[in-house]
């Protein structure tokens, strides 16, 4: 009985000791890995923010805000504002949550997009990213619209919604909505946010 009773506390120790070797390595590997892969993504981000404005001269990433969990990146070109890059996101997409970049030029008109991350059904929802779906918002006037909304054509609206993946479609516009009603509200010439920050300046002089 005391063999069997030595021979279980050894296999428990053996155990314990193999557990704690585990975590260990794998903390290693965690700390490891974490800084390239949040520099990876960072890069990701900021390349992304160039593909969606115009050319300008300024850092962004300087500038960033974040408002309703959004991220903004306003750019200039010589001081002068030529539009915003913003990192928005929805949470109705047909596999959950996927991120975008949208740039907006000064009066709010979209510049262009790109996906950042998504989980969608590869050969439906992933064409997304392809340019027939997603160019379809270049330049595209959110304000002009009825009731300010985007929408597919399915629901009443102008966008043409990826073929059997109308659930990614409508998501896709979800995102860009978000990123419009806060970058109109926030940052946009006029807005209040904007005209605030303008008197409150001039009441300073």
């Amino acid at each position: 009985m005391a063999k069997l009773d030595s021979s279980l506390r050894n296999m428990i120790l053996s155990l314990l000791f193999i557990s704690m070797g585990m975590s260990a390595a794998l903390g290693f590997v965690y700390n490891m890995t974490k800084e390239p892969i949040e520099a990876a993504n960072k890069a990701k981000e900021v390349n992304a923010v160039k593909d969606v404005l115009p050319p300008f001269n300024n850092d962004p990433t300087t500038e960033v805000k974040t408002i309703d969990n959004l991220v903004f990146y306003p750019a200039t070109m010589d001081g002068k504002p030529i539009g915003c890059a913003v990192k928005t996101y929805t949470e109705k997409g047909y596999s959950g949550r996927f991120d975008l970049m949208v740039g907006f030029q000064p009066d709010g008109k979209i510049n262009n997009i790109v996906v950042l991350e998504q989980k969608e059904t590869p050969g439906l929802g992933t064409k997304m990213k392809e340019p027939k779906f997603k160019d379809q918002f270049n330049l595209m006037d959110i304000g002009s619209l009825q009731n300010k909304e985007l929408k597919v054509k399915k629901d009443g609206g102008t966008v043409d919604a990826i073929s059997a993946a109308t659930i990614s479609s409508r998501a896709f516009c979800d995102g860009v909505q978000k990123a419009y009603n806060l970058y109109m509200k926030n940052f946009a010439p006029g807005s209040p946010a904007v005209s605030d920050t303008t008197m409150t300046k001039g009441d300073k002089q």
